[in-house]
C-alpha cells in the first residue's frame, strides 16, 4: 500500500494557498467568499483584527461583511462607515495602494477604528484595497498587538495574491447581478413595446408607457410633461395618478407648469439628449437647479429621460419620488428606453399637420423664387415674404441685416414696420468670432430662445432688447466666408423654434441672399464706373496739368490732383504738406475746402521733426486712418476745424530709395468710412501725384543745371577763344624777332617757342573739335611719362605736405627719403597706353591732387602699376592713408540709383570733380574706381589700355 506524501512546512504552506485559490475560484456566492478569505487570514497569519469590507462608490460608504475581532462585541464588523474627507481609508480607496499604521491606538485619521485599537490594544495594521481593473471594490483590514506594519515578502505575496483572487471573484459577481438585471429590465420592455403597437391612440400609448415604467421602477409617481414652446414650459400630459386634462386643470390653474425661465440648466440637459437623475447625495444637475426642481415637484428624488424627435425636445418621462433614493443603470436604461419609445410614436399624432405645414413653407418659397425671377420690384418681394413668415411662425419683427464694410456693422436692408415696432436705425455691431464660426461657410441657423440668457449674439443683446426682442433666429443668407447679409425673425415672447422653422428660415434666406447679392452687384457695378470715369478724368487732367504747370501757376499739379481726389472720396477737406528734400520744415498747400467747419491755418510753419502726421504717414505703406481725438496738441494748432472727425493720411513716395516729399491730408465726418474700391483709387492717384510732382521737379533741376552748364560753357570757350588769339598773335610776334646770343641760348630760345606753338595748337583743336560735346582723340604715350609729367605738376603741394612719394612696378622705384624735384627717374618701362591722353592726363592730374589735399603732413601716397593677365590693360593704383568726406565712396560707386532730387557729397568738389573723373573715363573705353582697403587706405584704381606692341610682348 503507497505510504501518504509528508510536506515540509514551506511546501505545506504553498499546497494550503492552493486549496484556498482553489476554492476562493470555485464559490459564487459573495459572502461565502469573504467567509473562505477571513478562515485563512485567521489560520495563516498572526492578526488579532479581521475586517473586510466592500466599497459603495456611489455613496462613498464602506459596509462591513464579516471578521474577527477580541472580545465578545463584533458590532465593528458589520458597520457602515461613511468615509470621511482626509481619512486613511479614503486614501486606500482612492489611490488604491496598501497603507501601514505602525500604532492604530495614535492614529486620529481612522473613522471609528481608534477606539476599537484602544480598548484591544491592537498597534501594527495594514489596511488593502480590494480592486480589480482600477475599480476599487472594498478593503482588507488587518490589525495585531505588535507595533510595526512590515511584513516578509513571502507572506506579503500570500496576503496579495489572495486579496487579489478575492478581487477577481467579486467584480465577476458584480458583472453577473448587473447582467441578470439587465435581463430582468428586457421583459417589461419587450411587453411594453407589444401593447404600444396595439394601440392607435397617443394618449393611451402614453398611459402605457407611464404604468409600465412606474410598476418596474415602484417610486412615488411617474409622469409625462410635454414642452409647449411658445412660452418655453412644461405641462403634465399624463400622471401614474391619473390621466391629467391639460386644457381643464390648466384653466383652473390646477396643473403643474415648469418654466424654463427658472430651470434652464434642467431644459438645456435634456435637450442635449441627456438623462436627468437626482438622488441621494448625487445629482446630474448643478446644487442651485437641483433645489429648484425638487421644489417645483415637490419630491426628493427624480430620474427624467428627454422625448426627442428629429433632435427637437417634446418633453420629457420623469420618475419622481418623495424619498431619497439611488437611482441603478438598469433603471435608467429602462427609462430612457421608455421615452425613447414615446419619441416613435408622438410624432404620429401630428404627421397630417406637419405634411400640410410643409407644402405651404414650399409654396411660399415658391412665390418666393417666381418673383426673383420674373424681376419684380424688390421691396414688394420681401413685404410679401416677411407677412407670409411672421404669420407662419407668429413672430413680431422680420429684418434683413447687409454688413457695412465701411462703418463695420450691418445696416438695415429691410424690415417689416406691420407691427410698427421701433426701428433699428442705427444698425447692429459686427458680430463676435464665437458666433462667426457659428453662420459662416453654410446657411446655418441660430436659433435663441430667450435673448437675456443665452450668450450667442451678446453684442446684439442691449439693442434688440430696447425693440422689446426676447427671442429670435438669425440665418446667414449667403454661403460664404463672412456672414455679409442676415435674416433675422424675432419673437416678444420667450419661445423655441423646431425644425420646420429653423428649414424654412434657411430656405427663405438662400432666396433673400439672391435678391441680395444681385443688388451689392448692381451697386458695386455703378461704384466701379463712377470711380473708373473719375480715375480717368484725373489721369487726364494730372497730364495736362503738368505739361502746363508754369502757364497755370505754383502748385497747379497739385491743386488740380486733390480736386479730383475729393471728387473720388466726396471729402471736404484736402490739403498737402509738402517740402524740398533736405528741409527742416513743412507748408501747406490748400486743396479743396468746402465747409466751413473744417479748418486750417495756411500760413502754418510746421517743423517735419515734430509733426506726428508726418511721422506716421512715413511708417505706413499706403492710407493711414486715424480719428481726431488722436491729434497732438500741436497738430491742432494748425488743423482746428470743429467739424472734423475722420482722418486719411498718404506720404507722397515713389520708391524706397527716394524720401518722400509731401504728406496728403484727408479730413471728413465723423463715422465716415471710405469703400475699398475708393480707396484703392486714392492711392493710385496719389503716387502718380507723386511722380508727377518728382519728374516735374527733376525736370526743373536739369533745366536749371543744364542753363548753368550752358552759361558757363559759353563764357569760358569765348575766353579761350580770346586766349587763343592773343597766344597765337604772340607767338607770330616772337618769331618775328631776331634773338642774338650765343648758340645755348639760341637754342633754348628755340625749344621754348616749340612748346609754346604745341600749346597754343593744342588749344586750337579745343576750340574747334569740343565746342559743345566732348571728343575721343586716341594717341600713344608711354605711362612713365604721363606720370612724370603729372607729379611735376602736383610737386608744389608734395613740397608743402613734405608727403612721401612711391612709384612701383615700371622697373624702378623712386627713393622713399627724398621729395625734391630729382626724385622722379627716367623709368626703364616701355609700356604705351593707347587713348585720350590729354583727358587722361587731367584725370591722373586731378586724383593726384585730391590724394594730397586729403593726406596729412607727412603722410604717403604710393603709385602702383600691374599688367593684367590679359595684357590689354594697364592697372594703376594710387593709395593714400587720407581722411575722406563721409558718404562719398558710396555715393561714386551708387551714383546710377541715387536721388537726383537728394543732397548728396557729388553736388561740390572733391566728389563732383572725382565723379566727373570717372564718367570720362568711362566715355574713353577704361575704368576708374574708388574704395577703401581694410586698413583704412584709400584707393583710386584706373584700368587704362594698352597699346598693341605691348600686347604682343611677353
Amino acid at each position: 500500500m503507497r505510504q501518504p506524501q509528508k510536506f515540509t512546512a514551506a511546501e505545506h504552506q504553498i499546497v494550503s494557498l492552493g486549496h484556498i485559490l482553489q476554492n476562493l475560484r470555485e464559490e459564487d456566492n459573495v459572502d461565502a467568499l469573504i467567509d473562505k478569505t477571513i478562515i485563512y487570514l485567521k489560520e495563516n497569519f498572526e492578526y488579532s483584527l479581521i475586517w473586510i469590507a466592500l466599497y459603495d462608490p456611489l455613496n462613498h460608504i464602506l459596509h462591513g461583511k464579516g471578521g474577527i475581532i477580541p472580545g465578545n462585541d463584533t458590532t465593528p464588523l458589520t458597520q457602515r462607515l461613511v468615509i470621511s474627507s482626509g481619512d486613511l481609508l479614503e486614501q486606500v480607496v482612492i489611490e488604491q495602494r496598501p497603507l501601514g499604521v505602525a500604532d492604530l491606538r495614535v492614529e486620529t485619521r481612522t473613522e471609528g477604528w481608534r477606539e476599537v485599537a484602544q480598548k484591544n490594544n491592537l498597534q501594527g495594521t495594514i489596511i488593502l484595497p480590494i480592486h480589480h481593473r482600477e475599480r476599487c471594490l472594498g478593503i482588507v483590514l488587518l490589525a495585531s498587538k505588535r507595533w510595526g506594519y512590515l511584513i516578509a515578502g513571502e507572506a506579503r505575496a500570500k496576503l496579495m495574491l489572495i486579496v487579489g483572487q478575492l478581487a477577481a471573484n467579486i467584480h465577476q459577481h458584480d458583472v453577473e447581478v448587473r447582467h441578470k438585471q439587465v435581463k430582468r429590465a428586457d421583459e417589461p420592455m419587450v411587453k411594453l413595446l407589444e401593447n404600444l403597437r396595439n394601440l392607435s391612440d397617443l394618449d393611451k400609448r402614453l398611459e402605457a408607457v407611464v404604468y409600465a415604467t412606474q410598476d418596474f421602477i415602484g417610486a412615488s409617481r411617474t409622469n409625462i410633461y410635454w414642452f409647449e414652446r411658445k412660452g418655453r414650459y412644461f405641462w403634465q400630459r399624463f400622471s401614474s395618478k391619473g390621466k391629467f386634462n391639460y386644457r381643464k386643470e390648466f384653466s383652473q390653474k390646477k396643473g403643474k407648469k415648469i418654466t424654463i425661465q427658472d430651470l434652464s440648466d434642467f431644459y438645456y440637459t435634456l435637450a442635449m439628449g441627456q438623462i436627468v437623475f437626482v438622488g441621494e447625495g448625487r445629482s446630474s444637475l448643478k446644487s442651485h437647479f437641483t433645489t429648484k426642481i425638487l421644489e417645483t415637484l415637490h419630491i426628493r428624488s427624480l430620474l427624467a429621460a428627454p422625448i426627442i424627435w428629429q433632435k427637437e425636445l417634446l418633453g420629457f418621462l420623469a420618475v419622481e419620488d418623495r424619498d431619497s433614493r439611488i437611482w441603478g443603470e438598469t433603471q435608467k436604461t429602462f427609462v430612457r428606453g421608455a421615452a425613447g419609445l414615446v419619441s416613435l410614436v408622438a410624432p404620429v399624432e401630428k404627421i397630417e399637420s406637419t405634411i400640410e405645414q410643409v407644402k405651404e413653407d414650399a409654396q411660399m418659397n415658391t412665390g418666393l423664387l417666381k418673383g426673383i425671377c420674373e424681376d419684380d420690384d424688390l421691396g414688394e418681394i420681401l413685404k410679401d415674404c416677411a407677412a407670409k413668415v411672421l404669420k407662419r411662425l407668429s413672430a413680431n419683427q422680420f429684418f434683413v441685416l447687409q454688413y457695412d464694410s465701411e462703418r463695420s456693422k450691418y445696416q438695415v436692408f429691410y424690415q417689416d414696420k406691420s407691427h410698427k415696432e421701433q426701428d433699428l436705425e442705427s444698425g447692429l455691431s459686427r458680430i463676435q468670432e464665437v458666433d462667426l464660426q457659428l453662420l459662416k461657410n453654410s446657411f446655418s441657423v441660430i436659433d435663441i430662445e430667450n435673448i437675456e440668457d443665452d450668450l450667442r449674439l451678446y453684442n446684439w443683446r442691449s439693442d434688440l432688447t430696447k425693440l422689446g426682442v426676447r427671442s429670435l433666429i438669425v440665418c446667414s443668407c449667403l454661403g460664404n466666408d463672412f456672414p455679409s447679409v442676415l435674416l433675422m425673425v424675432s419673437s416678444d415672447i420667450h419661445r423655441s423654434w423646431n425644425s420646420l422653422e429653423k428649414e424654412l428660415i434657411q430656405a427663405v434666406g438662400r432666396q433673400i441672399g439672391v435678391v441680395v447679392r444681385q443688388g451689392q452687384l448692381h451697386q458695386m457695378n455703378q461704384q466701379r464706373q463712377q470711380i473708373l470715369a473719375s480715375f480717368h478724368q484725373c489721369l487726364r487732367t494730372l497730364e495736362s496739368a503738368q505739361n502746363n504747370d508754369a502757364d497755370k501757376g505754383e502748385n497747379y499739379l497739385e491743386k488740380v490732383a486733390m480736386e479730383q481726389i475729393a471728387s473720388v472720396l466726396n471729402s471736404p477737406l484736402i490739403l498737402l504738406l509738402t517740402w524740398k528734400v533736405g528741409e527742416s520744415v513743412a507748408k501747406i498747400i490748400p486743396g479743396v475746402n468746402s465747409d466751413h467747419k473744417f479748418g486750417f491755418s495756411t500760413d502754418a510753419v510746421i517743423p517735419l521733426q515734430n509733426e506726428a502726421l508726418v511721422h506716421w504717414a512715413f511708417q505706413t505703406d499706403g492710407l493711414f486712418s486715424l480719428q481726431v481725438k488722436d491729434l497732438l496738441p500741436d497738430t491742432r494748432k494748425w488743423l482746428h476745424g470743429s467739424g472734423i472727425g475722420e482722418i486719411l493720411i498718404i506720404a507722397l513716395r515713389t520708391t524706397s530709395k527716394h524720401e518722400p516729399t509731401g504728406v496728403l491730408v484727408i479730413a471728413d465726418y465723423h463715422d465716415r468710412r471710405w469703400s475699398e474700391q475708393s480707396l484703392s483709387a486714392v492711392e493710385t492717384l496719389v503716387c502718380q501725384l507723386a511722380w508727377s510732382r518728382r519728374q516735374q521737379q527733376i525736370a526743373r533741376t536739369l533745366k536749371l543745371k543744364t542753363e548753368n552748364l550752358q552759361q558757363i560753357n559759353w563764357y569760358k570757350h569765348r575766353l579761350l577763344e580770346e586766349y587763343q588769339t592773343n597766344t597765337s598773335s604772340l607767338v607770330h610776334k616772337i618769331q618775328e624777332l631776331e634773338v642774338t646770343g650765343n648758340k645755348l641760348v639760341n637754342m633754348r630760345y628755340q625749344q621754348l617757342l616749340r612748346q609754346f606753338e604745341q600749346t597754343a595748337s593744342s588749344v586750337t583743336g579745343v576750340i574747334e573739335q569740343e565746342k559743345w560735346t566732348l571728343q575721343n582723340n586716341p594717341q600713344k604715350k608711354p605711362i612713365a611719362a604721363i606720370l612724370k609729367q603729372s607729379l611735376e605738376q602736383v610737386d608744389f603741394l608734395i613740397k608743402e605736405k613734405r608727403l612721401w612719394i612711391g612709384v612701383h612696378g615700371l622697373g624702378q622705384q623712386v627713393s622713399e627719403n627724398s621729395y625734391d624735384s630729382d626724385y622722379i627717374p627716367n623709368f626703364k618701362s616701355s609700356l604705351l597706353l593707347i587713348g585720350d591722353i590729354e583727358k587722361i592726363e587731367l584725370v591722373i592730374h586731378e586724383i593726384l591732387i585730391v590724394a594730397c589735399d586729403r593726406s596729412e603732413v607727412g603722410g604717403r601716397i604710393d603709385i602702383w602699376c600691374r599688367r593684367l593677365e590679359d595684357k590689354s590693360f594697364l592697372e594703376v593704383s594710387i593709395t593714400d592713408n587720407g581722411v575722406i568726406e563721409l558718404g562719398l565712396l558710396e555715393d561714386l560707386n551708387d551714383y546710377n540709383s541715387l536721388d537726383i532730387l537728394a543732397p548728396s557729397t557729388l553736388e561740390k568738389p572733391p566728389g563732383l570733380n572725382l565723379l566727373i573723373c570717372q564718367q570720362i573715363i568711362q566715355q574713353l573705353g577704361d575704368e576708374l574706381h574708388f574704395y577703401q582697403l581694410p586698413d583704412g587706405r584709400l584707393v583710386s584704381r584706373l584700368l587704362l589700355s594698352l597699346a598693341a606692341k605691348n600686347k604682343s610682348t611677353e
